[in-house]
């Protein structure tokens, strides 16, 4: 720890921490979280860190996290700091990663909640740094075991500004959602979400489905998807997909469709 100091308390005093922070400002998007980690891959150590935090080139957003002095952060920025530096698998999800790709005006603002839903994999965390700020404010964190660790059929890149971000692809994102319902979201919301969902790619949705751990959120899928006629539904073969024993009902009293053993509300 001395000799991180020393470096610190040197650079300060020869001139090299404006070469330093000007080159990692080139290099850090605007609008993003930066975490100790990858700043220290920088030559960015923790005592120097803090010395621009005093001169008020940084600013800190919680503990071993940082923003450029002036930037605004939002959740996108959060995101790109746990998916490029710490190898999360967290990233927006069902209905928010619909909203993203441009489904947002078949979704009713007036029903259920306006969350932004983000899903990790089961047992993974948000940091202290990203729950106690603004941008976490309206953020449903699920932490599921859906699909298996490192499965990641049914994602993909999204530009947030200068950035980009992982996403839910809409065949994984309408599998999320399917997932929330009915204890997050509305069934009716649903419904209305899968009558536009027309261009699902049939290889993506088989592999999700093969790979999907909730029967419930499989059989409601393909209930929706079946119910809206969409011409994609016929490539998907149904006799590699297990969709479990047993009924599964999203309402006390509802309507039972016998293919998929599922009751949903009238």
């Amino acid at each position: 720890m001395t000799n991180v100091y020393n470096y610190a308390k040197m650079s300060i005093m020869n001139g090299q921490t404006g070469s330093i922070i000007n080159n990692l400002l080139k290099i850090w998007p605007n609008n993003t979280v930066a975490v100790y980690p990858w700043l220290q891959k920088q030559g960015i150590y923790r005592q120097l860190a803090d010395q621009y935090v005093k001169s008020g080139w940084l600013e800190k957003v919680g503990q071993g996290a940082f923003k450029k002095a002036g930037d605004t952060v939002n959740c996108n920025g959060a995101l790109y700091a746990l998916q490029t530096y710490l190898g999360s698998s967290i990233h927006p999800a069902g209905k928010s990663a619909l909203q993203l790709l441009g489904y947002s005006h078949f979704i009713p603002a007036n029903m259920t909640e306006t969350k932004t839903v983000l899903f990790g994999f089961q047992n993974e965390k948000l940091p202290a740094w990203f729950k106690k700020n603004n941008f976490a404010v309206g953020v449903r964190y699920v932490s599921t075991s859906i699909f298996p660790r490192e499965f990641s059929t049914g994602l993909t890149s999204f530009q947030s500004g200068v950035f980009n971000i992982t996403i839910s692809a809409a065949e994984r994102a309408a599998l999320e959602f399917c997932y929330d319902v009915p204890l997050k979201e509305s069934y009716s919301e649903l419904d209305q979400i899968f009558s536009v969902l027309n261009t699902l790619r049939p290889n993506i949705v088989q592999s999700l489905l093969e790979n999907c751990r909730s029967v419930k959120a499989k059989r409601l899928f393909m209930h929706l998807s079946e119910k809206h006629r969409h011409a994609w539904v016929g490539k998907v073969i149904l006799e590699k997909v297990d969709f479990g024993k047993g009924t599964r009902s999203l309402c006390k009293s509802g309507r039972y469709y016998g293919k998929y053993k599922l009751v949903v509300p009238e």
